[in-house]
């Protein structure tokens, strides 16, 4: 226990780390995680190990100097799972490929012995298994149970033996296919966890129905006398039904991440010798030139070398509209060109595309372990001792202090070891973590591990970035003024075709706000850049001066008229640009950071959840508090130097607020770091994404609010289930163990014990699929809900 339990530990200066996500199948139970997690906690060079039996996956932090992805492998199949490698689809990428490598030829499987349903199959196709054996379990126990002693004593039945047969003889033969057939399940998962050196649910199951049948054996073939086979292949049976309703009932836990998985194209075409060929994606290699047509997925991470065309990449980036693409454009793997037909120079294939690493980030936030549930697995182990010890302790108890006969006492010692299974306990929090970080990547929201939706929970101040985040991060045109004698459109024509000449981002956003007018600019000539002032050109035989009001002043245009609206403007946080015509004014236009549409909804709704809202920008204040009236905030930080935004945020916590930051820029990534939870918008930088704990794909500050209700509904799930599971042990226990019967007559059979066992599981995992039915804000855009 020492081992499996041990300390995580970081890897330290200079050392190099890889983390992969290994598909990890044939994990019929919860308890089932500890086998794979103490086995590879061992090995030489593993230094982190998450197993999550919901996902049927592991996250493995490894040392690539001492170890590999092939002897991952070989280690999770020595501990009698299938294991195909990487957990990526078999179309995006070849399984077995070592992280940034290319493709390498498969080591040979391991000969493990066990049953076919634990050697690579689908969690459907592992269902489909545990059913017919749960059948061939079910048609076996009804007629044990018919010719036992439990059907003459309660149903009054009183059939005669078929071939003059003893009772106890047939009913050891019919209970031969249940435990060489159906059990068989059990023994070889008992065996892989006790020569992991732990025990888990296989282990409790196993003891309890060979204790009862071997029991029952050493009864028929001595003599005869009072035998339990019904006990076991009853206890079996039910057994089962709870693994294959189970199975059943978390199945739609990843529904999310196979979504994302299929995202990807099985095919690519891909130019060779001047003709298209059609090949399976995961034989695209950098550097291949795709031939992309309308209406088809593109197959992987490029650059556009020819064509025009848009594409929606809303699956990926959130991004609602088509984005216009064009040679040097770059384009992501499994978005769908609409139009034109592109020619796209291969740049990143398989495990490094964009909707691999998405996907590899959701898995690994799945896989990963909430503080609760580090302290559940911990319980888990030390429930099944309990369960062991507590059955011979029962045992012995009945047979040293009461004069009831052997049968009895094995009957309740078998009955705790039943009852005091932790499957429930297992399950409590990966099928809540597993569908909330699913029902998170289904809105872009991205959370990078289980503490990440913990934290969500406890946030109370949200404090946001203005520029990028809040605001567009581009400028807009917010206003146009135009003096005596020219009107909106005139003015905007005549700035709009000075504009056109230069690559000023103010320029631009003037002629993209003409464009968006349907306002013509004619053409310009004798275009003058004066940096720092403006520019002057010559349209339609009139001088044409655009700037500043230095730039005005030297031209000896005299702003006497427009000096009150250029103050107020200016006032408010608004850039205000000048324009003059054959030396006289001619308006005013003014420019400002464009608020996202979503952003006010955002604030309301982060008020709803009862959270205090905190504007955090480098901007001067008059800007500042202009956006946060418009849109509620409730309080601003301005003038701040991007290195002492991590001081303001500390400053917040001083004060005892549980603070997520969220912010897109290089500027913002020590914010980010020193936030309870640094929350990213997707469109950001890199290092700004790589610092955050929750990613918000789809760059809409209406997902922050989205993601504080996600980890709020996931932790409530969490705690119901664990609640729920440590009192059903709490209240089983001395139940089984027969402590109220001299009293009550109150007694619970071993098959029973099953029933409500595997029940306790069921309930665990509907419950926590119930999780889907959350209440999130609207998601405005086509985009949404994917």
């Amino acid at each position: 226990m020492a081992d499996s339990d041990r300390a995580e530990r970081p890897a330290g200066p200079g050392q190099e780390h890889d983390t992969v996500v290994l598909d990890v199948t044939g994990m019929l139970r919860a308890s089932q995680q500890s086998t794979v997690t103490a086995v590879l906690r061992r090995r030489p060079g593993v230094r982190r190990a998450e197993v999550n039996p919901v996902t049927q996956t592991a996250t493995v932090t490894y040392d690539p100097r001492r170890t590999s992805l092939a002897q991952l492998r070989l280690w999770v199949e020595e501990c009698g799972y299938h294991c195909a490698g990487q957990s990526v689809p078999s179309h995006l990428c070849d399984p077995l490929m070592e992280p940034g490598q290319s493709r390498a030829p498969a080591p040979e499987p391991a000969n493990e012995p066990g049953p076919a349903a634990e050697h690579g199959m689908s969690m459907a196709a592992m269902a489909a298994d545990m059913r017919n054996r749960f059948l061939v379990a079910l048609l076996f126990s009804i007629p044990v149970l018919l010719w036992s002693p439990i059907a003459e004593n309660v149903l009054g039945l009183h059939l005669s033996v078929p071939f003059g047969l003893r009772q106890d003889v047939w009913a050891l033969l019919l209970s031969l296919p249940v435990i060489f057939y159906s059990c068989t399940v059990f023994f070889t998962g008992a065996l892989r966890a006790l020569r992991a050196r732990t025990l888990d649910m296989m282990v409790l199951v196993s003891v309890a129905v060979a204790a009862g049948w071997l029991y029952s054996l050493v009864v028929t073939l001595t003599g005869g006398g009072d035998v339990f086979y019904e006990a076991a292949t009853v206890l079996a049976a039910f057994v089962l039904l709870g693994h294959w309703l189970e199975m059943r009932s978390r199945g739609g836990a990843n529904d999310a991440v196979h979504a994302l998985l299929d995202l990807a194209p099985p095919k690519a075409l891909v130019i060779r010798d001047g003709r298209p060929v059609e090949i399976a994606t995961s034989e695209v290699a950098a550097g291949d030139l795709l031939l992309v047509r309308p209406g088809a997925k593109i197959a992987a991470d490029g650059t556009v070398e020819e064509g025009e065309s848009d594409v929606d990449e809303s699956m990926v980036t959130g991004e609602s509209l088509p984005v216009p693409k064009a040679p040097g454009s770059t384009v992501i793997g499994a978005g769908i060109n609409t139009n034109g037909t592109l020619r796209v120079r291969a740049t990143e294939v398989g495990a490094d595309t964009a909707l691999a690493r998405i996907v590899r980030l959701v898995q690994e936030a799945q896989n990963s372990k909430a503080p609760g549930q580090r302290l559940a697995d911990r319980a888990a182990f030390w429930l099944v001792l309990v369960a062991l010890v507590g059955g011979l302790l029962t045992l012995a108890a009945w047979l040293l202090f009461t004069d009831r006969p052997l049968g009895t006492a094995v009957l309740f010692a078998i009955t705790v070891v039943v009852i005091t299974c932790p499957d429930a306990l297992g399950l409590a929090t990966p099928t809540a973590i597993t569908v909330g970080t699913g029902l998170g990547a289904a809105r872009g929201v991205l959370f990078k591990n289980a503490g990440a939706l913990e934290t969500a929970a406890r946030i109370r101040t949200v404090v946001m970035d203005k520029t990028g985040t809040l605001t567009r991060g581009r400028p807009e045109v917010t206003a146009v003024v135009p003096a005596t004698g020219y009107d909106e459109n005139t003015l905007l024509s005549l700035t709009a075709a000075v504009e056109r000449e230069s690559g000023h981002p103010l320029a631009e956003a003037v002629v993209r706000h003409a464009e968006q007018r349907h306002i013509t600019a004619p053409d310009a000539r004798r275009f003058e850049n004066l940096p720092g002032h403006g520019a002057v050109a010559e349209v339609d035989g009139h001088r044409v001066v655009v700037g500043n009001p230095r730039l005005a002043e030297r031209e000896g245009i005299d702003l006497a008229d427009l000096t009150a609206r250029r103050d107020a403007l200016a006032a408010t946080g608004h850039t205000v640009v000048v324009i003059g015509v054959d030396g006289r004014p001619a308006g005013l236009i003014a420019l400002a950071d464009a608020v996202r549409e979503t952003s006010a909804e955002a604030v309301t709704a982060l008020h709803d959840l009862g959270i205090e809202v905190v504007m955090l920008t480098g901007d001067h204040r008059a800007t500042a508090e202009r956006i946060a009236g418009r849109l509620g905030i409730d309080t601003v930080i301005a003038d701040v130097l991007p290195e002492d935004k991590a001081a303001k945020i500390a400053e917040l916590q001083h004060r005892g607020h549980r603070v997520a930051m969220v912010g897109d820029g290089i500027n913002d990534a020590p914010a980010l770091a020193r936030a309870d939870l640094g929350i990213a918008i997707g469109t950001g930088t890199d290092i700004a994404i790589e610092t955050a704990e929750l990613v918000l794909m789809r760059s809409d500050p209406l997902d922050v609010p989205t993601a504080l209700r996600i980890g709020r509904g996931t932790v409530h799930k969490m705690r119901q289930n664990l609640g729920w599971a440590i009192g059903y042990n709490a209240l089983a226990l001395p139940i089984a163990a027969g402590v109220f019967e001299p009293l009550t007559g109150l007694v619970l059979r071993p098959e029973i014990a099953a029933l409500t066992m595997s029940g306790s599981s069921i309930i665990v995992a509907v419950n926590a699929l119930a999780l889907k039915r959350l209440r999130l804000p609207d998601a405005p855009g086509p985009a949404r809900g994917r």
